[in-house]
């Protein structure tokens, strides 16, 4: 289909990419439009609208300072109704046209600091250009610093963290998408009760599934700092884990720490559990694909799965009795009634449908799915698991945690794939996520199932929903919408994982038998 691409260029104008990806995902959802962005202009800004063919939207001339509009639309009127939308949500500063203006106050970190002398921690939204300078006025002020901002050099992130580590405070960060610090929840956080149980996760859908689920199981959180990736890489060292962990040592509210990675550096994880060796708390450890004898070696507990961590974390907040999970994964996730599930679904599939297709909003629990594939079907089954959230599909558009449109589009067209059984979803809430995914993917799992049965076959669609009660978008809600739509539900990632790999052996005509022991990492 032709389009036409138009911008406009607000001079002098920073948002948040939050703010800014909300935004577009609004515009997005307007007749006649097909894609829209909202970026500041700086040059890696400006080549990624290039790529995505809407360069010209900044044809005018930008710099780093400017906010650029870009839309790709059927036709002129389409266009400028977009490009007019775009201005009114950015006046409001909300991103609701029709709330309330926003009050503009301090422009400066200085100016913050003057209305709130008393803040001990800053919130970095900036292009990773001007990150590490706005970072670095916060660490010289003492302040603890939440880096929510992407494409920051490595060697920048080393210098900040080892200049805190220096100061005695914190860089969450960057890219560090989740933090719930003193109850606050910072970036992508769901909304948990205050408790006994402390994390630290340089994993950011991990950090919010495992925090969800220990409010689900009855627990709360104390404190959950989030690292950002590149924590645990060999380069950086795994600074602001082994920083933030003290500091939970020393917290008395926290009777319990959680460590949450994607498989870390060897020598990393190695630094780290002889950090945490004899700890005087009890800690659990969850790093995906990591060697559970090296945890038990240093006095922690192995958590192979997100949810074996939440169940393991509040049993020992509570001073219950804990069994530690065995090394197949099976223990605690799978047991009779999902073998007969399983083999009743599998009935329901032609005989050439045998494949697993999962398309994940979340980085992590997209991960841990590749963990439990490769452990019960093994290492070649985990290859249709992809994480729409990476830049490699999320180039000139929103996040498919804030707007599910790319999503939705793949859901449709694995339909059409003969061999594919089970189609596995992750449906994440919270604070910045869309305000009803469970709405919003409905029409597009209900038109995937209808393409399938019209080619002859059934489409199976297994979900977990990564959330609370006390979330916006409401838990309850977003389950029963997606039960109506005819998915099926586990109440965690690993455990949905777990029912699709059920599935996918049952119909290959086989259990998932023996069971492949966890060695070495996801990928």
């Amino acid at each position: 289909m032709t389009h036409i691409v138009r911008g406009a260029v607000h001079r002098n104008s920073y948002r948040d990419s939050v703010e800014l990806m909300g935004i577009a995902a609004q515009l997005e959802q307007l007749s006649g439009i097909q894609r829209a962005g909202l970026v500041m202009a700086t040059p890696a800004n400006l080549a990624v609208l290039a790529e995505a063919g809407m360069a010209e939207a900044a044809a005018g001339g930008a710099g780093p300072n400017d906010l650029v509009v870009a839309v790709a639309a059927i036709d002129d009127p389409a266009a400028d109704h977009a490009l007019t939308t775009a201005a009114t949500l950015l006046a409001a500063g909300t991103g609701n046209p029709d709330g309330p203006q926003e009050v503009r106050t301090a422009q400066t970190l200085g100016e913050g600091l003057a209305e709130l002398p008393d803040a001990n921690l800053a919130l970095v939204s900036t292009p990773g250009t001007y990150a590490t300078a706005e970072a670095l006025r916060a660490l010289k002020r003492g302040l603890n610093v939440f880096l929510f901002s992407d494409n920051v050099p490595i060697e920048d992130e080393i210098h900040l963290k080892e200049l805190a580590e220096r100061k005695g405070i914190l860089v969450m960060g960057p890219d560090c998408g989740t933090a719930i610090v003193g109850g606050v929840p910072l970036g992508f956080a769901n909304a948990v009760r205050r408790g006994p149980i402390g994390l630290v996760g340089a994993s950011g859908t991990g950090l919010q599934q495992v925090t969800s689920l220990i409010h689900r199981f009855g627990s709360g959180v104390s404190q959950a700092f989030g690292t950002g990736g590149r924590d645990l890489d060999e380069r950086v060292g795994g600074i602001t884990m082994l920083a933030a962990t003290r500091r939970l040592l020393t917290d008395p509210e926290t009777k319990v720490i959680v460590l949450i990675s994607k498989p870390p550096s060897a020598i990393v994880a190695a630094r780290i559990l002889d950090a945490i060796r004899s700890s005087p708390k009890p800690i659990v450890v969850n790093f995906l694909g990591g060697d559970a004898a090296a945890v038990q070696a240093v006095g922690a507990h192995p958590a192979p799965t997100f949810e074996s961590a939440a169940r393991t974390a509040v049993a020992l907040a509570r001073g219950e009795p804990v069994v530690e999970p065995a090394p197949d994964l099976t223990a605690g996730l799978r047991d009779h009634e999902m073998d007969v599930v399983a083999e009743a679904a599998a009935g329901r599939l032609a005989p050439e449908q045998r494949e697993i297709r999962g398309l994940y909003s979340g980085g992590s629990l997209a991960g841990e799915a590749k963990v439990v594939l490769r452990a019960l079907l093994g290492s070649e089954r985990h290859d249709g698991i992809l994480d729409l959230g990476d830049d490699e599909y999320t180039v000139g558009r929103p996040h498919p945690m804030i707007d599910p449109r790319l999503r939705n589009e793949h859901i449709v067209a694995t339909a059409g794939e003969p061999a594919v059984a089970v189609l596995l979803l992750d449906v994440v809430l919270g604070h910045g996520s869309h305000p009803d995914p469970a709405e919003a993917l409905a029409p597009a799992i209900a038109d995937a199932m209808a393409v399938a049965i019209s080619a002859g076959r059934q489409l199976l669609v297994v979900a977990s929903v990564c959330g609370t009660d006390l979330d916006p978008q409401g838990l309850e809600r977003q389950e029963r919408i997606l039960a109506q739509t005819g998915v099926m539900l586990e109440p965690s990632n690993a455990r949905a994982a777990m029912l699709a790999a059920c599935i996918a052996a049952a119909a290959a005509g086989g259990a998932a038998g023996a069971p492949t022991p966890l060695v070495g990492a996801a990928d």
